[in-house]
Order: structure tokens, then sequence, then C-alpha cells
């Protein structure tokens, strides 16, 4: 099964514009194995946070990202429930790799 099969199942009451983001926010790990969710999920989470905060966009047009960024993280951690034991680990991680995309504070 790939990641695109996978999401199928589980994507149907999300509106269409989220469902479309999510999708190009994976891009071509649509065809990789579903094994790979959690990873593939997270890179993207991590491609979307870049861009929304390059952007500097925090009104309402940057809703999408965000609501995708939710949703893939979601995937994410849906996924790695399949392994139980590595749940831990796996949390820890995402936090660590998105927490190491927020802007360093400057002095005053």
């Amino acid at each position: 099964m790939t990641i695109a099969e996978w999401l199928k199942d589980r994507d149907a009451l999300a509106p269409p514009e989220l469902r479309e983001r999510v999708r190009e926010a994976l891009g071509s790990s649509l065809h990789r194995d579903a094994a790979e969710v959690p990873e593939a999920a997270l890179s993207a989470t991590e491609a979307l946070l870049r861009h929304w905060l390059a952007a500097d966009e925090r009104a309402r047009a940057g809703a999408l990202e965000l609501l995708a960024a939710d949703a893939l993280v979601t995937y994410a951690f849906e996924a790695a429930a399949d392994a139980p034991e590595l749940m831990s680990a796996r949390a820890r991680q995402a936090m660590l790799r998105i927490a190491a995309l927020a802007p360093v504070p400057t002095s005053p």
C-alpha cells in the first residue's frame, strides 16, 4: 500500500482544499510505502511550517498551511501508533524537529 492509498482511507471527511494541500505537501512521497507515513508526514509538516514562517503570513491566508501541517502531524502519529513501543521516541523527535523551526528571538 502506498501513502496515497493510506490517505484515501482517512481523508474522506476533510474539506477538498485541505486534502489537496496535504497531498501537495507530500508530493512524490505519495508513491512511497505506507510504512513511511510517519517520516514523510513530519518532513512535509516541516516544509509547510518553514514556508509559512518565511512568508511572514500570519493572517487568514496562511490558515490552510497551518491546517495542513496539523493534519500531517495527526497522520504521522496515527500511522506511528502501529508501533506503540516507538511512540515516545517519535513524539520527542517530532517536537524537536518542529521546535527547531521557531525563529530565534533577538535580544532587546
